[in-house]
């Protein structure tokens, strides 16, 4: 049974409450660091694929998603707090009645609010670094901006709430394993399988949006394609981790929580 790890579900969220509750800004700098983790893990998935873009190869995709792992290997072990993981967490918190719910929601727009401030940060960097100065480099990446600027809001919507329930079960399943290794290991093949398999992650989103706006680009990415996206995804993100997630193991789980 998976009740071990929900009790550390419960215990991590409650964690995170008392480090808002110690300073707002020692919570803020900690959403920050998770997308700048991120935005490491959309940058090698990215400069990986581009090298098999250019030669048009079917491994491009597969490439990319199996080193945009590095992403949740440092969110996890460089205690970065994501706004996706945090729809699982508090919601699971609230439900048992450890978290208001008043509590929750504050923390879901502070942690979004933080990734979002992290992303911009992550962007100027990779801009004074010039490593995507190479129009050939940004190929890939563009690409796929493109494509999710200009993929229906619908489509968004339910690959959003498939994404966030992958995610979230890949840092919820590791939790009830034994060593690090195993852990990085389930944690890679639960990223890999959301990445290839065309979801939605707002918080990624963002940090590629935000990289993209600072490269040289055409002018086709626009303000209203990223909100056409984030907007979407950001919700199906949220009931992902709050319904199929938080809502989901708090129910079929309560009997045996409550003895």
């Amino acid at each position: 049974m998976e009740i071990e790890a929900l009790l550390k579900v419960e215990q991590l969220a409650l964690k995170k409450l008392r480090i808002f509750r110690q300073s707002l800004w020692r919570y803020l700098s900690r959403s920050m660091l998770a997308s700048m983790f991120i935005g490491f893990g959309v940058i090698v998935a990215f400069k990986t694929g581009s090298f098999f873009y250019v030669e048009h190869s079917p491994l491009t995709y597969p490439m990319a998603a199996l080193t945009f792992g590095t992403a949740i290997i440092l969110i996890s072990y460089g205690g970065g707090d994501l706004f996706t993981g945090n729809t699982f967490y508090y919601s699971y918190a609230a439900l048992r009645k450890k978290m208001r719910w008043s509590d929750t929601t504050k923390l879901w727009l502070l942690s979004y609010g933080g990734n979002v401030l992290g992303a911009v940060v992550f962007a100027f960097l990779i801009w004074a670094t010039g490593l995507f100065a190479d129009p050939n480099v940004n190929g890939f990446l563009l690409e796929v901006v493109d494509k999710k600027m200009h993929t229906p809001m619908l489509e968004l919507f339910f690959r959003a709430i498939l994404c966030n329930w992958l995610v979230c079960l890949a840092f919820f399943v590791p939790m009830g394993l034994k060593g690090d290794g195993a852990k990085m290991f389930a944690m890679m093949l639960f990223v890999f399988c959301f990445f290839i398999s065309g979801y939605e992650h707002s918080i990624a989103n963002m940090c590629t949006f935000a990289i993209a706006l600072v490269l040289e680009q055409p002018g086709t990415i626009s303000l209203d394609g990223i909100l056409h996206n984030l907007i979407p995804v950001t919700i199906g993100n949220l009931i992902g981790g709050s319904l199929l997630m938080a809502a989901m193991y708090y129910y079929v789980n309560k009997p045996f929580i409550e003895e």
